[in-house]
């Protein structure tokens, strides 16, 4: 019988460390999904910079050219 109780006890135990090992790599996934939607927003702000950057040269030009 304490046989029995030792191992109900151990495979209670053995669930609860798959339970936490499935809830980190769930955990995991999503940090991995939030960083790829973290980079694709980065590189979308980096591209509307350079629009806007070149957007300000052109203005720029076409202003010098006008004055001369």
């Amino acid at each position: 019988m304490t046989r029995f109780i030792s191992i109900i006890a151990a495979a209670a135990l053995a669930a609860c460390g798959v339970e936490t090992a499935s809830t980190a790599a769930t955990a995991a996934a999503l940090k991995k999904q939030e960083l790829e939607q973290s980079k694709k927003t980065l590189e979308q702000a980096q591209q509307k910079i350079g629009q806007a950057m070149e957007q300000v040269q052109q203005s720029q030009q076409s202003r010098e050219a006008a004055e001369k």
